[in-house]
């Protein structure tokens, strides 16, 4: 039988990138020897064949993204990323941390602005920054919940320490790849997975639900939730709807909403109900035209004036966009300094600020070397790695620098860490980052366990985008204590459509296929949970 790590440990001497799998010395890590050992069990055509498997599986289940244009199935690589319970508690206590001081931050800069006041930021760095809206300043938020939903960027560096890389506080996405990643592996390598003892993800939906009725404006003892979706064009729509589904909430477009006397209603063919959260999931400059784009089809008129009276709670909150802003970010253990007075548990990536004329300067002499960023990019995109640029590209971005140096920072080339994933005929070390997901309910800050592993595909590449091309692994956080994987996927959340109501119902082509198998996937789940009662078993 083929060796399929045959090739690794030399590939790892050309590398200077801490390896998630194998130490320097190509000694195996304890907590990838169940992995590694089941891997060397298969042959090259039993592994290629269980991830050809997950990616139709994916495609039948409409987990897809788009590339340039081409929807495709979910790159779901066969190897876990595993990540230690001892390191793990470590990790979300650094991201509940950062959570708690953004929220703090951003309850404060569309306030008092005390932060200025005591001369920790310059008040030009926030008003600056493109995505502080004026249009929600001085008013609160209910609960005093601005950042419900949260996904806290984290890198491993060459000496193998975690560092977080940015923020994505207004609308975090990813999160339904993690719950997709963990019914795929589960299926595609049992062998490893049953009985592990890996944290569980299927609670995170639930978690979502209360802390979004929790967080309801004052009063309203059962309120109504729904998930506002740019629509089916959109290259999240996917996550969208199982959300929806998995929370039992309506899905909803902007016309399906409307505003009448600063509250809000959701059309139904019972007549209008009142809508009291809404889980928004499209940028701020298109949810309400009577504020920002005033061509905007997609959002709602008079939602923020309904916000500002206080009858609807916006989850992520309008405005949110100046905590993700890269220039903020340097500032954000300054930031956890001052709102919570105590030192910040994961570090910061060294970053350059530009507009500063010393660090100016010295970037200018060294942009081959440097990762030069947008601070309102997203994606990927507009960065620019020195080492493997152009002179064309250097020179391009040294006039856009110069032009505009609030709108860029810059990092030193970090060899992100590395897990072994299959390409062709052997695994080889491909780079990877994560990305953590944070609920805050206003009391409590949860972080669900692992989060989303994004590997970059190509050898050697640093990008791990999808939409740059890259691909993703199931996270694995091991806990000797937690439920073994048999127990933990049985009470994996089904999937809980509500009622649609719509007064004129639509069925899209592209998702049809998708909505009939996942429905009849849930009435096959109900259908054994129903037996199991009738036989006076226990439907967990």
């Amino acid at each position: 039988m083929a060796d399929l790590f045959a090739g690794y440990a030399q590939a790892m001497e050309q590398s200077t990138a801490f390896d998630e799998m194998f130490t320097r010395h190509g000694t195996l890590r304890e907590d990838y020897r169940r992995v590694h050992d089941v891997l060397q069990s298969l042959t090259l055509a039993d592994v290629t064949a269980r991830a050809e498997t997950m990616s139709r599986t994916f495609l039948d289940r409409g987990v897809t993204f788009d590339f340039a244009g081409e929807e495709r199935a979910w790159p779901l690589d066969v190897v876990p990323r595993i990540i230690p319970a001892g390191e793990w508690d470590r990790l979300s206590a650094g991201v509940a941390q950062r959570v708690k001081a953004l929220e703090c931050f951003l309850n404060d800069v569309y306030d008092r602005m005390e932060i200025v006041r005591d001369g920790v930021l310059p008040r030009s760095l926030i008003t600056t920054s493109a995505h502080f809206h004026r249009e929600v300043y001085g008013f609160g938020t209910p609960g005093g919940v601005r950042v419900h939903i949260s996904g806290i960027d984290l890198v491993r560096d060459d000496t193998g320490e975690f560092r977080v890389l940015e923020d994505n506080v207004r609308v975090p996405s990813g999160v339904s790849y993690v719950l997709e990643n963990r019914r795929a592996i589960a299926k595609g390598l049992p062998e490893a997975f049953a009985g592990a003892g890996i944290r569980p993800v299927e609670e995170y939906p639930r978690r979502l639900l209360s802390a979004l009725r929790k967080t309801a404006p004052e009063g309203v003892d059962d309120p109504t939730v729904v998930v506002l979706t740019p629509g089916v064009y959109n290259s999240a729509y996917f996550e969208h709807t199982l959300l929806a589904g998995m929370m039992g909430v309506e899905l909803v477009e902007g016309r399906d909403l409307l505003c009448r006397g600063d509250r809000v209603y959701m059309r139904t063919t019972e007549g209008q109900q009142r809508v009291d959260v809404i889980y928004k999931r499209l940028d701020d400059d298109f949810l309400d035209p009577l504020q920002f784009r005033a061509d905007s089809m997609l959002g709602v008129p008079g939602l923020v004036n309904a916000a500002r009276a206080g009858h609807v709670t916006i989850a992520n909150a309008v405005g949110n966009g100046v905590a993700d802003d890269k220039l903020i970010y340097t500032y954000v253990p300054e930031i956890i300094r001052y709102y919570l007075g105590e030192e910040p548990i994961i570090p910061n990536v060294d970053t350059y600020r530009l507009e500063e004329p010393e660090a100016r300067e010295e970037v200018m002499d060294r942009l081959e070397e440097l990762v030069v960023k947008p601070v309102d990019g997203s994606g990927g995109k507009g960065l620019v790695i020195g080492p493997a640029a152009t002179r064309e590209e250097l020179e391009a971005l040294r006039q856009k620098i110069l032009t505009d140096p609030r709108g860029w920072i810059a990092q030193p080339v970090l060899q992100l860490s590395t897990v072994p994933t299959l390409a062709e005929d052997t695994f080889g070390p491909r780079h990877v980052d994560l990305r953590p997901f944070a609920i805050n309910d206003g009391e409590d800050v949860w972080v669900l366990p692992g989060g989303l592993t994004r590997v970059a595909l190509t050898e050697g590449s640093l990008v791990v985008n999808s939409s740059q091309g890259g691909g993703s692994k199931d996270t694995w956080v091991m806990d000797p204590e937690a439920d073994s994987a048999e127990e933990s996927a049985s009470r994996a959340v089904p999937w809980r459509w509500g009622r649609r109501r719509r007064t004129v119902p639509r069925v899209w082509p592209s998702t049809y296929e998708t909505s009939r198998r996942l429905t009849e996937e849930y009435d096959e789940q109900q259908q054994q949970r129903n037996q199991q009662e009738d036989q006076g078993g226990h439907p967990c």
